[in-house]
């Protein structure tokens, strides 16, 4: 089903010593300017816990929040969360939910999915305690945190008004989307009809793609193995799927040499957006490859993006 290409599929990960942000956004007197709520539990698997880390502004938060999906190669961890990206738009007083999701090898993307559906109701649910509007909220993250922001912004849902708990009940949809370098169509993966299905160039990635069905007769999990369901696996985790007039303004940032999400991901998916009559923006870097020196720095990119779609949604 799939070509072997021989390309890595790399994880880029940005780590900051805990002591970066503080010192780079703090008052006069040398104490930090936010505040950080380290492991919110905004929802649980079986037999384990789903945490974010909040970060709020002390002094001019602006009711706005952004979602950062915590995510490299559809891996996970509290120990990832990558706060050199944080120190804009805490600057410009933004409220920061850092998600931290169910990780590969463990789960594969169709079950990582819900967990940012989760977060979203989550962090809508409580938007009183976060002194944020329920109605503002954007998101963003890089490569697969980036695919996995795409997802929500294209397949966020209205939530379940009969559900008992009263978190699902919560719309799971964004206000506005912007991310590097994401992975949007795995079936057509670089050009029309190449497969990336933890195959091709996302070989040595096939954990997030190792798709089983569990077998109540059995008692266990067991592979899936017709050709068809995993296509349809592929199209349902693909956002070009999932795109439609009623998604959230877009903007993607990505650089035209990257041979591990090639930048052809975004251009389909931006003109597809743009075709329903969606804002969407692309935004080339020339010469760079999956992720660069100082990529964080692109966070201004991306907070000018959040002020013209949420922060005027306040008149500021």
């Amino acid at each position: 089903m799939c070509r072997k290409l021989g390309i890595v599929f790399l994880v880029i990960a940005v780590h900051a010593p805990a002591g970066f942000l503080a010192g780079r956004l703090a008052f006069g007197d040398g104490t930090p300017a936010f505040d950080r709520k380290e492991d919110v539990i905004y929802g649980r698997k079986p037999g384990l816990a789903l945490t974010m880390d909040v970060f709020t502004p002390k002094s001019n938060a602006n009711g706005a929040a952004i979602v950062w999906v915590v995510s490299g190669g559809w891996y996970s961890s509290h120990e990832s969360i990558p706060m050199a990206f944080f120190e804009e738009p805490l600057r410009r007083g933004y409220t920061i939910f850092a998600v931290v999701h169910g990780s590969q090898p463990k789960y594969t993307i169709p079950e990582i999915l819900p967990d940012i559906h989760r977060a979203v109701r989550y962090i809508r649910h409580h938007a009183r305690d976060y002194r944020i509007d329920p109605d503002r909220i954007g998101i963003s993250g890089g490569s697969a945190g980036g695919h996995l922001s795409l997802m929500q912004g294209t397949a966020g849902d209205a939530g379940d008004p009969k559900a008992k708990d009263l978190v699902d009940r919560e719309s799971s949809r964004v206000q506005a989307v912007a991310c590097f370098f994401p992975p949007t169509d795995f079936l057509n993966y670089g050009k029309p009809g190449e497969i990336a299905l933890g195959c091709g160039v996302l070989k040595d990635f096939r954990a997030p793609f190792d798709f089983h069905d569990y077998d109540q007769a059995k008692k266990t999990f067991v592979p899936i193995t017709d050709v068809g369901k995993i296509l349809q696996m592929g199209r349902q985790i693909s956002p070009i799927t999932h795109a439609t007039a009623d998604d959230p303004p877009t903007l993607i940032i990505h650089g035209d040499r990257d041979f591990l999400v090639p930048i052809q991901q975004s251009e389909s998916f931006v003109a597809k957006l743009k075709d329903a009559g969606v804002e969407a923006k692309l935004v080339v870097k020339q010469g760079e490859a999956h992720g660069w020196k100082d990529w964080h720095k692109d966070m201004i990119t991306i907070v000018d993006w959040f002020d013209g779609h949420l922060r005027s949604k306040a008149g500021e």
